[in-house]
């Protein structure tokens, strides 16, 4: 009951409701009219056979009549009024049983029911609203987006201009706002002056076109938009952006950055100022067989195992952990940290055959953009003539035929990228490239969340989706160290020190074994200390980088995060 006074104010104040509201007003007048003349003739004819009745009662009359109550303690004797009961009669029917229900229910109940909708969606912000992160655009990145940004408490709101869009978003838990993103009055309305950024994900059309009118009301605003084509990133700067990524093709080269191919030891995925992340495939080195607390890593070189990574699931780094030879191992330390776990595992040759990009597409080429600079040679396996373009890099065919990728390599290969934009089709050729070699390396493209762990069960050693990549990526320009995603499931991520953990060692927090996070450091001010003692209290103020997977990461901020 307490929505229907706003209710009631929004539909009053809806110009089509108006409108609406008149037609019916004028019908209802209508309606009136035929009543006051029947009961008018109801008279004349009435005293024509002699009968004598109040004015009330010729309006009673008319009403019975034309709503077919019929209750027959008045009738006429003459035919003349007879004929004019049913003509009455008749015009009841069409006027009260037919035509009014349905004006009624198109010029207000409906409309009505509209407006109750539309008052679940707001159209602004509160005044006082500051700090928040607009986000223009209502596809699975921008959701995306929305729930990572709220797992680290930032408030935010999702602009899209269909009030049922709206009400969908709203009714499945995201903070949705209705408005136009070509409206300068909408901006306002959001308080984007007061907003920590604002976060562009249609089209470049649509995009350059917000830019360009977010900057009349709000000049200051960090702008972040995505570019889907090369021209767009000068427009999108010039209209206003801050920031101007190519989402697709970042994703390409994150993917291209994970191969195996070449002289490959460790293989740097991520660093957070002077501590750098690697990962490194365990077979052929004398750690196999071993486990992390006997494999003697940090005595050799200081280094953490921080995790051990397979097939989509991280194993904590446990004492009585073993190695096996499919294990990636996930290495924390400094720059030469690595250097000298590079030197003490020495080289593992691979072999020179060239690493597999199945699909010639954004993300494909993007990846052997990124192959090419490395120095390791790739062939790219695409189904569509018109984007071939040379016969030494390039393969024609379906990537779903064997003689296609028997001829590309895929006997040799240490590694294959499966990079369409189908998920359906990734997990097929996922499937079949595990079949065909159990041993190779095979690293996937996902597009929506829901398939991650789809391909991962189907055989993919690593899969990276485009939605959690875009959300990690503007994250960290929100807060720089919040948040970083090494692979689709595994997370590097920045909390403070709070009073369940203030005062403590890390050996008496029990991180590891009651969230399956492990802490790699220690940030005190400007001073980062890389794989900190596990015996040192931690202090409140202090920030930990942590890492572990998604549902590991979501152990860790229930119990922890204040």
């Amino acid at each position: 009951m307490k929505y229907i006074p706003s209710q009631l104010l929004y539909f009053f104040h809806d110009r089509r409701a108006q409108r609406n509201l008149n037609s019916l007003i004028k019908f209802i007048l209508f309606l009136c009219l035929f009543i006051v003349f029947y009961s008018v003739l109801f008279h004349v004819l009435m005293e024509m056979e002699g009968q004598h009745h109040s004015w009330i009662t010729g309006v009673y009359w008319t009403l019975t009549v034309m709503s077919t109550l019929g209750f027959g303690d008045i009738t006429f004797t003459s035919d003349i009024g007879k004929l004019f009961s049913l003509c009455v009669l008749m015009s009841g029917i069409v006027f009260l049983l037919v035509m009014l229900p349905f004006t009624f229910i198109q010029f207000f109940y409906a409309p009505f029911l509209e407006a109750q909708s539309k008052s679940r969606a707001a159209q602004e912000l509160p005044e006082d609203t500051c700090g928040h992160l607009i986000i223009i655009g209502s596809d699975r990145v921008a959701l995306s987006l929305a729930t990572r940004v709220s797992q680290f408490n930032y408030r935010y709101c999702i602009l899209v201009n269909d009030v049922n869009h709206a009400l969908d978003l709203v009714d499945k838990g995201y903070k949705t706002v209705v408005g136009d993103s070509d409206n300068p009055k909408t901006y306002s309305l959001l308080r984007a002056d007061q907003a920590a950024m604002v976060v562009l994900l249609s089209d470049d059309m649509k995009n350059t076109n917000a830019a360009y009118t977010l900057r009349e009301v709000a000049p200051e605003v960090p702008v972040v938009a995505n570019a889907d084509s090369e021209e767009s990133v000068d427009i999108l700067q010039l209209a206003g952006a801050s920031h101007v990524f190519q989402f697709m093709d970042m994703l390409g080269e994150i993917l291209a950055r994970r191969t195996h191919g070449g002289d490959t030891r460790s293989n740097v995925i991520g660093n957070i100022k002077q501590l750098y992340i690697a990962e490194a495939p365990a077979a052929g080195t004398p750690f196999v067989g071993q486990s992390i607390r006997n494999c003697g890593l940090r005595e050799i070189t200081g280094m953490n195992i921080c995790g051990l990574w397979e097939r989509g699931r991280m194993i904590p780094a446990h004492p009585d952990t073993i190695i096996n030879s499919k294990t990636i191992v996930v290495l924390a330390g400094s720059e030469d940290q690595l250097r000298a776990y590079d030197d003490f595992v020495g080289e593992i040759s691979l072999g020179g055959a060239p690493v597999l990009v199945l699909g010639g597409g954004r993300v494909g080429q993007s990846a052997a953009k990124v192959l090419d600079l490395r120095g390791i040679s790739y062939k790219i396996v695409e189904k569509k003539a018109g984007l071939i373009k040379d016969d030494i890099h390039y393969v024609h065919g379906s990537a779903s035929d064997i003689d296609v990728l028997k001829s590309a390599g895929i006997d040799r290969a240490p590694s294959v990228f499966i990079t369409t934009h189908n998920d359906d089709l990734n997990i097929y050729l996922t499937i079949y490239c595990r079949r065909l070699r159990p041993d190779i390396q095979v690293i996937t493209r996902a597009t929506f969340d829901r398939n991650i762990n789809v391909l991962h069960k189907a055989g993919a050693d690593l899969v990276m989706s485009y939605a959690t990549m875009t959300a990690n990526t503007i994250i960290n320009l929100l807060s720089p160290g919040k948040v970083m995603t090494l692979t689709e499931g595994l997370t590097i991520f920045r909390v403070e020190v709070g009073p369940s953990l203030a005062g403590k060692t890390l050996m008496e927090s029990n991180i590891r074994d009651d969230t399956g996070c492990s802490v790699i450091a220690v940030l005190r001010g400007e001073k980062m200390e890389i794989n900190p003692d596990p015996m040192q209290p931690l202090s409140q103020g202090a920030s930990l980088l942590v890492i572990g997977g998604d549902e590991n990461e979501r152990r860790f901020l229930e119990k922890y995060q204040t």
